[in-house]
């Protein structure tokens, strides 16, 4: 298989509040737009927003989102949590700190309850460093 694209798509009867979301705190910018599916880009990184009740969601299956972690790496995890956190307002989850696997991190709350972990990937102690294949260890 040659998978051209892969992206998560969120479904949600919140699209505007889903949107304003991720474009407003995030920087996401809004590629295509119809009152049931959003679609959003960010440094050629996308994710979709759909309502559910759409007919192209097969029948059974268009509940609402739940049990998602979107994963967003950082340069500078420390003034993410002061710009999102302390000065946004954001609704906090887990909050800041560093964890021996490799991530300074800390963990936001979408519309939708969907979570959002803010990330900055440090070394991991040697315990984990060495559970990393060669060329993945984060530095």
């Amino acid at each position: 298989m040659a998978l051209t694209s892969c992206y998560p798509v969120v479904m949600t009867a919140k699209l505007t509040e889903t949107r304003d979301f991720y474009v407003t705190h995030f920087g996401f910018e809004v590629t295509f737009e119809a009152d049931w599916y959003v679609s959003l880009t960010l440094d050629g990184r996308e994710l979709a927003i759909l309502d559910p009740t759409h007919p192209t969601i097969p029948e059974g299956y268009g509940a609402p989102v739940a049990g998602l972690l979107l994963n967003f790496e950082v340069d500078d995890v420390d003034a993410e949590y002061e710009r999102l956190v302390t000065e946004a307002g954001l609704p906090l989850a887990l909050p800041l700190r560093s964890e021996e696997f490799g991530q300074r991190h800390f963990i936001v709350v979408d519309p939708n309850g969907v979570l959002v972990d803010v990330i900055t990937p440090i070394p991991p102690t040697a315990e984990f460093a060495a559970q990393y294949s060669d060329d993945a260890v984060p530095r």
